[in-house]
This record gives C-alpha cells, sequence and structure tokens, in this order.
C-alpha cells in the first residue's frame, strides 16, 4: 500500500508528513471531488482501482478528524455532505455487481470473479472512515446529520455483500460484517431493526427511507432482475422492519413484494411470499385493507395453491392463514348479524386444498397439505360441514398410504379427524361405519409395519385409540358394540391392545 504522502502528491498536494489543517492542505472539501473523479475513471481498471482505494484507507486512517469533518456552519453541512455522498457512491461502485444481459437469465459465478477482492478492499476504506467520524465525536450536532445521509448506501453496500451468495468469499463477508458493526457502534444503534426504523425518543426516524431511496429504482418492474443483489437487499431489510413502523412504509414495501411473488422462478416467489407473510403479520388490518389492498395479496398469493411446487405450497397457506384473518371472520366464530354462515374466502381456500389433497401422489405435496390441513380445519369450526363429502375422502385415501418412518401424514390426518369429529359430530354418525373400517385397517398395517420406531408405532396406536373413542361417541356406542364383535383370534397383541384403550370409557 502506498504512502498517504505518494497520495497528496498524485493529487497535486504538498505533504508535510503530518496531515493537520495548514495552509498547505486544502479544505476537504476540495480535496472530495478530486478523490471522487479518480474513483470514478479507475473503476474499470481493476488494479489501479484497487490501488486508489488502500490510499484512501490510508487516508481515513490517519487524517485528523477535524479535518475530514471539520467544525463548520449549520448552513456548510449541505455542501459537505452532497460530497461525502458522491464520494461514498463512486467508492462503492468500485465493487459495483455485474448487470445481467436481460431479464430471463443469471449470470455465472465466474462473472463476479474480481467483485469480492473489491468488495473487501471497499469494505475496509468505509470502515476506516466511520472509525475516524466516530473518533471526533461527530455524532452528536449537526456533524450527526452526515452520519445519516451515508448510513444508507454504507448499509445497503454492507448488507450486500454479508449474505453467502456467488458474488462474495469469507474474507468480503468478514468485512461487511464488521462494517456494518462499525456503522451500528458509531451512530449508536442497538441493532440493524433500530438503524432502519430508531425510536420514538430519537430525533432522527432511522434510515429506511434513505435505503428504499436506493432500492426502488432498482427494485422496478423493468430492472429488478438485472441485479442478483438488490432482491435480497429488499427482501433482507423489510423483515427487519416490523410493527408499527411497517405501515408508514407499506405503499413503498408491498409493489416490491408482489414483483418478487409474481415472478416465475420458485426462489424469487417463496422470497415474495415471505415477504408478503412479513407484511401481514407486522401491518394493521385497517390499513392492510385500505385500497383493497388486502385482497391484491389474497389474489397473488392464492394463485400459487395451483403451482406443483411443494415449498412454494407450503409458504403459501401458511400466509393465507393469517391473511383471511385479515380480509374477514373466521367461519368459526358466530356471526351475530346472521343467523346463518354464509361461503367466504376460507371454504374456497380449503375446497381447494381438499381438491388437491384428493389427486395428489407426491409425497413432498402430500406431506404439504396434511401439515397444513388440522389449522384450516381448526379455523372452519362448525362451518367444516359444508366441506365433508371431500373431507372424508381425503382422510380414508391418506390413512391408507403410509408414509413411513415419520408417518408424518397418518398423524396429521388423525388429528384433522378428530377435530372433525369434535366440531361436527352431529353429521359424523353417518360416516362412522367407513371410518371405523379404515381405523382398523390402519392398526393393522402399523402393527405388521417392522420399518416403524417404536415411539412413531405408538403415537399412532395412540391417536387411533382416541379418534375410535369419539367416533364412538357421536355414534352413541355404535362403534363399541361393533369393536366388542372383532376376531380376536385375527389380531396382534398391540391391535388388541389399541381396542382395548378405545373401548375405555
Amino acid at each position: 500500500m502506498m504512502e498517504l504522502s505518494s497520495l497528496l502528491q498524485d493529487l497535486h498536494l504538498s505533504s508535510s508528513g503530518k496531515l493537520l489543517p495548514s495552509r498547505e492542505v486544502p479544505p476537504i472539501t476540495e480535496l472530495l471531488p478530486r478523490l471522487r473523479e479518480k474513483l470514478i475513471a479507475a473503476a474499470n481498471k481493476q488494479s489501479e482501482s484497487r490501488a486508489l482505494i488502500g490510499q484512501l484507507e490510508q487516508l481515513f486512517l490517519t487524517a485528523d478528524p477535524d479535518w475530514l469533518f471539520p467544525p463548520i456552519r449549520t448552513n456548510e453541512w449541505v455542501g459537505l455532505k452532497a460530497e461525502y455522498a458522491h464520494l461514498i457512491r463512486a467508492l462503492i461502485g468500485c465493487a459495483a455487481l455485474p448487470l445481467c444481459s436481460n431479464d430471463c437469465s443469471s449470470l455465472s459465478p465466474a462473472a463476479y470473479q474480481s467483485v469480492p477482492s473489491q468488495a473487501t478492499a471497499v469494505c475496509s476504506a468505509l470502515t476506516a472512515l466511520l472509525q475516524n467520524y466516530g473518533k471526533g465525536g461527530g455524532v452528536k450536532g449537526p456533524a450527526a446529520q452526515l452520519l445519516h445521509t451515508l448510513a444508507p448506501p454504507i448499509y445497503v453496500f454492507a448488507v450486500t455483500h454479508f449474505q453467502e451468495q456467488a458474488w462474495t468469499s469469507s474474507s468480503s463477508r468478514d468485512g461487511a460484517q464488521r462494517l456494518q458493526t462499525v456503522l451500528l457502534k458509531v451512530g449508536g444503534w442497538k441493532d440493524s431493526a433500530h438503524l432502519l426504523v430508531g425510536s420514538k425518543e430519537e430525533e432522527h426516524e432511522g434510515i429506511l427511507t434513505g435505503v428504499l431511496d436506493i432500492l426502488q429504482p432498482q427494485m422496478s418492474k423493468d430492472s429488478w432482475q438485472r441485479c442478483e443483489a438488490v432482491k435480497l437487499v429488499f427482501s433482507w431489510t423489510l423483515l427487519q422492519v416490523t410493527r408499527p413502523s411497517l405501515s408508514p412504509h407499506l405503499h413503498r414495501l408491498l409493489p416490491p413484494s408482489l414483483l418478487l411473488n409474481d415472478d416465475y422462478r420458485p426462489e424469487n416467489c417463496m422470497l415474495g411470499v415471505r415477504c408478503l407473510h412479513h407484511i401481514v403479520l407486522h401491518t394493521a388490518a385497517a390499513d392492510l385493507r385500505h385500497f383493497n389492498q388486502a385482497e391484491v395479496v389474497y389474489q397473488a398469493v392464492f394463485q400459487h395453491l395451483y403451482t406443483n411446487q411443494a415449498a412454494v405450497i407450503q409458504l403459501s397457506l401458511s400466509c393465507l392463514l393469517d391473511l383471511l384473518l385479515v380480509l374477514e371472520k373466521p367461519p368459526s366464530s358466530p356471526d351475530p348479524s346472521s343467523s346463518r354462515r354464509k361461503p367466504c374466502r376460507h371454504d374456497d381456500v380449503l375446497r381447494l386444498i381438499l381438491t388437491h389433497m384428493e389427486v395428489e401422489h407426491k409425497m413432498a405435496l402430500r406431506r404439504v397439505y396434511a401439515s397444513a390441513l388440522p389449522l384450516y380445519i381448526d379455523r372452519m369450526g362448525v362451518a367444516v360441514c359444508r366441506h365433508l363429502k371431500r373431507l372424508e375422502r381425503v382422510l380414508l385415501g391418506y390413512l391408507e398410504i403410509s408414509d413411513s418412518p415419520e408417518e408424518t401424514n397418518r398423524l396429521k390426518i388423525l388429528d384433522v379427524l378428530q377435530k372433525t369429529i369434535k366440531a361436527a359430530w352431529p353429521r359424523m354418525e353417518a360416516r362412522s361405519h367407513a371410518l371405523l373400517l379404515c381405523l382398523l385397517r390402519l392398526l393393522v398395517d402399523v402393527s405388521s409395519d417392522r420399518q416403524l420406531g417404536e415411539s412413531v408405532r405408538r403415537e399412532l396406536m395412540d391417536q387411533t385409540a382416541t379418534s375410535l373413542r369419539l367416533l364412538d361417541a357421536c355414534s352413541h356406542g355404535r362403534v363399541q358394540l361393533l369393536l366388542q364383535q372383532v376376531d380376536s383370534s385375527c389380531c396382534s397383541s398391540d391391535v388388541l391392545g389399541c381396542l382395548a384403550a378405545a373401548m375405555e370409557k
């Protein structure tokens, strides 16, 4: 790394060996534009820009804080902030990620080959600048505004490079993490969420507005797919913002989330659903319903139930479960204004789930549906009666097919059966015969399956016994009479023990 005197000489400054305010050293406001011009000129020349970034780091490390951040009048801080902002953008530009040529393809890892080393150098230079800023006590008074001007681009740069991606290395990730830590320390922020939204006791509200000013032009419909990092920075930022700070920024956070959600690539789609779910959880229901935004989100997420991607469907079902409470009252809660519970969106979602479950043969998708179904049955309550015919077919079909060794599907479906019997018991007597035969076959299958662990077998037996007791209760003892007629010579000891437990009062 070249000495500081070499940098001053390159910039046509005389060096006195010690960088202090003097007649030989011009004000920092004169030096910043020259540094910016040099960075821009060297941005596409890796070796030249690396050397210049190293000189900048040395300058930031050794310069007197009162020269870098001079005690000037309040109205002069506007120009200084602008010059520093230009310099930071030029410095970050030396480690800019290459853009995709179109919105349908991704760059190969080889395209990012030079980025990690450049990013490491930029992180070191920015860290040195922030540390010098902290030494000068600049976080107080008018100088605090300078940090709030510089923090957004530095934050975006750090978040871009501290995640494990094709354009990062272990050294660049370490440098970005250190940069983020120093930024928080210098500004007195507790964590990234505090940095973004601040607190009620503070004069400044955080830097979220500045961060969105940077990201929003890149997250437009025509440009968001050109840079691989922008979607990750946006989603990471959004997930740091919680209630009640999210609502004021909803109009800027929702459109990019919908763009990600609507993408045809599963990884982008999943990212979008996570963002939308976070918005649903951390936005007041009244704000989300404003301008029919909740309905827009519902339609955007509901369409994913027609895909065959298990991970996408799992996220979508979880999001819809919370979103439906924003749009309408749950069917399980009585509506005093009406004597009859009208069909609603809950019915639409459950109907589609059951329709897909009937014909689904992929085990991964069956597990997703079986895991989500108990939550929806709970939400429906007695209104599940509207879906009993289709639900019965699903129960019988899923209890017959093993997914050993965990038997996740069968355990979840037994839970669904128990919830359904409790919610719709007057309607279950007519279906008790078919369900009883299915449960008995399940007991025989479980007792003869040697691949099952003892804990899984015992859990299945216990849940089956519980289901039989509930079925007996809703059929006024008919199930118990039928169980007494079972030929004990045809049953194993496990099955007999389960039947005995089911017949206990």
